[in-house]
């Protein structure tokens, strides 16, 4: 039997849901601060329609996040240098760690939002397990690195990235995303044994 196609509405309400939550993220003070029945309202469909298509907030969080993360994990995955696979391992590790907080500082409500939605552990989502996968695995190519425990230090490292602490950085120290950046990439570079 062939696979159905979604129909075309119901296609063009998830596109106007998505962009419709994806401002009020943007926009908001506090990512609580958003409900169903505000995303419904800015995207002109009924609650039931979102329902329907995300199960409730913590899957419409979800699947926003996931949309505005592809490009990063395509780039990772399957990119050009320096996030590609074919970067060396010790250029690749400080870019990815690079673009994950980079990610955090222009998605930080949303990703505050996904943090906090308490379905699952932060540790346990697919994006954190491929990042920390990823990170992990390139870890173990350096010569000599991390004395077999390279799975606790991808952890470490991609906790420099957690949006609650950029959070924290960007409301209580007043850190701007190029100070944060330096930051990181000195804490990345002590780490490898580069700084």
């Amino acid at each position: 039997m062939p696979e159905r196609r979604p129909r075309k509405d119901a296609a063009r309400n998830r596109a106007a849901v998505l962009a419709a939550a994806d401002e009020l993220f943007s926009r908001c003070e506090s990512p609580e601060d958003i409900t169903m029945a505000d995303v419904a309202a800015a995207a002109g469909v009924g609650k039931a329609t979102l329902f329907r298509a995300f199960g409730d907030r913590t899957g419409l969080i979800h699947a926003l996040y996931e949309a505005r993360l592809e490009p990063l994990r395509n780039a990772t995955e399957q990119g050009e240098p320096p996030l590609g696979p074919a970067t060396p391992p010790l250029e690749r590790v400080p870019a990815l760690l690079d673009a994950v907080l980079c990610f955090k500082f222009d998605n930080r409500h949303l990703a505050l939002a996904l943090e906090g939605t308490g379905s699952e552990s932060p540790y346990q989502g697919e994006h954190y397990e491929s990042f920390h996968r990823t990170l992990a695995g390139l870890l173990g190519q350096i010569p000599g690195f991390g004395g077999g425990d390279t799975d606790f230090i991808a952890h470490a490292l991609l906790a420099a990235t957690r949006a609650d602490l950029v959070e924290h950085l960007v409301r209580h120290e007043r850190a701007e995303r190029e100070q944060a950046r330096a930051r990181l990439a000195g804490f990345t570079a002590r780490v490898l044994g580069q700084g």
